[in-house]
């Protein structure tokens, strides 16, 4: 086993898992402290160190809000049960599980971006355990990156300052740990050559940033978005924040160092990052990824669907009960306002479909109801196809049963007990079908992140249920419910007119 490794800034001691056939190494700078000057600047190279550092504990977390457990939160109730947890600026630090016993083997490598709607988060949440994934023959890499003002923040003398990196700080210490890990992993037994990146949510959505951004040529071979792929629906969607222009951005930045009294970017580095954490959530509004022309050139699911990407294999998905986009209308006349707002001559088969002729207002706003994800997806997949994408499109729908007092329904994010295989540090009473399919999902995961196609044998042996890619002729996904089972159903009629409408 790799226990002691040596780096490009020095030698490094990891510990046994707890199956000790995998070594983890916890809290690896990858970057120096973003701190002083280095507050609201590219991450930059970290320090060699001499001596061996003994890589046994998470580091510190990124500044962010203090989650409070509190049992009318499902997300804190869920995993923010460690509300003292270590926080610190200095915060850009790396964790990584490997089985390798030398370092020739040229393991695949899965780099893990969190999420937290990009304001929290953070890499040592009990459900992010690299353990399970790495008994699949994979080394796993779980990275920290700076959130909400410090990882965001723009300003003109910011701009001014590094035109080549004027903003999105915490999308550059996504990129400059996986750029580390591509010039570092093969001492982990890694293949440097075979990274796939993925994401849930924020991170997810973190992906596709890194998915289109121009600057990653050749950084990574596959990438998974879970939950992260975004784009507005009906009149009043709501979606994550965008921040689509630098200028207007810098702005923003302007109006919050008038708030903290600063007249200069160098007075706000002096300032105490707890008090620039606490004025940022005085001040409210939302920080995050922004069209700086250089890392970002555009909205990453334009982009997208403009075949301005890095043409690799693309799992994405969703739970089946999260973020269901309906019309903002309260009366019938709105409902039909509305669609002919929208679809024009094509509003009456939509007001059709929804049985706006039975006259009830809830019985239309129920079957015009649809996940904004999955018509992203669906969106993305038609695109991929017309541009000639060329590249394997895998799409699933997380559907399982998920017990507990609460009677939760697939929440958004519960499908992370399962894909990692962490279910056990879980407080739901979780049983055998729930087991079966997270072993069943994590081997999805792993062989996709292996070779960029998710089938292959189950650990029992047998052979996984084959997982087509998706195709605008071949609509389908795998649907994760009780078992794993690839589903051939039809999107509905509804989801079937919206698409349709957007490549009219």
């Amino acid at each position: 086993m790799l226990r002691v490794v040596t780096v490009e800034n020095g030698t490094v001691q990891g510990l046994p898992a707890a199956d000790p056939r995998i070594t983890s190494f916890k809290g690896i700078p990858f970057a120096a402290p973003p701190t002083g000057e280095n507050r609201w600047r590219a991450p930059q190279p970290a320090r060699d160190w001499e001596g061996v550092l003994q890589a046994y504990e998470f580091a510190p977390i990124s500044m962010q809000v203090r989650q409070e457990i509190d049992d009318d939160n499902i997300y804190t109730r869920e995993w923010a049960v460690e509300p003292d947890i270590a926080m610190n600026e200095d915060c850009l630090y790396l964790n990584v599980w490997t089985p390798a016993n030398r370092m020739d083997e040229k393991l695949p490598v899965y780099v893990w971006y969190f999420g937290g709607g990009l304001q929290v988060g953070h890499p040592a949440e009990m459900e992010f355990d690299g353990e399970r994934i790495a008994r699949r023959g994979i080394v796993v890499v779980t990275i920290n990156y700076r959130l909400n003002v410090f990882g965001f923040l723009c300003h003109p003398e910011i701009t001014a300052e590094a035109p080549e990196a004027p903003a999105n700080f915490g999308n550059l210490d996504q990129q400059a740990a996986t750029r580390w890990v591509k010039r570092n992993i093969a001492a982990f037994g890694g293949d440097p050559d075979n990274i796939t990146i993925g994401g849930q949510s924020a991170g997810g959505g973190s992906v596709m940033s890194q998915l289109t951004s121009p600057q990653n040529k050749d950084l990574f071979q596959r990438a998974i978005i879970q939950s992260g792929i975004f784009t507005k629906l009906y009149p009043g969607t709501l979606l994550p924040p965008l921040r689509n222009d630098l200028k207007e951005a810098e702005q923003d930045g302007v109006g919050f160092f008038k708030y903290l009294g600063v007249s200069s970017l160098a007075e706000a580095r002096q300032l105490d990052a707890v008090y620039l954490r606490d004025k940022a959530v005085e001040y409210g509004g939302f920080w995050g990824t922004v069209t700086d022309q250089v890392f970002s050139v555009g909205n990453s699911f334009d982009l997208f669907l403009q075949n301005k990407r890095w043409k690799v294999p693309v799992m994405f998905g969703h739970t089946s009960s999260e973020f269901f986009s309906v019309p903002d209308a309260e009366t019938l006349d709105d409902f039909k306002k509305m669609a002919a707002a929208i679809f024009g001559d094509d509003a009456a088969a939509y007001l059709e479909l929804c049985g706006v002729q039975a006259g009830n207002i809830e019985e239309a706003r129920k079957r015009a109801a649809v996940s904004g994800i999955e018509y992203a997806i669906r969106i993305a997949a038609q695109a991929n196809a017309d541009t000639g994408g060329k590249t394997p499109l895998y799409y699933y729908n997380f559907d399982a049963e998920i017990p507990g007092w609460d009677n939760p329904g697939t929440f958004h994010s519960v499908d992370l007990w399962f894909f990692f295989e962490t279910l056990a540090k879980c407080w739901r009473p979780f049983v055998g079908k729930h087991y079966d399919l997270a072993r069943q999902m994590c081997n999805y995961w792993a062989n996709f992140i292996r070779s960029g196609d998710p089938n292959g044998l189950d650990s029992t042996g047998k052979e996984l249920p084959r997982w087509e890619p998706y195709t605008p002729k071949a609509p389908y996904g795998m649907l994760f419910a009780d078992r794993a089972e690839f589903s051939k159903q039809q999107p509905g009629e509804v989801m079937k007119f919206l698409v349709e409408q957007v490549f009219k």
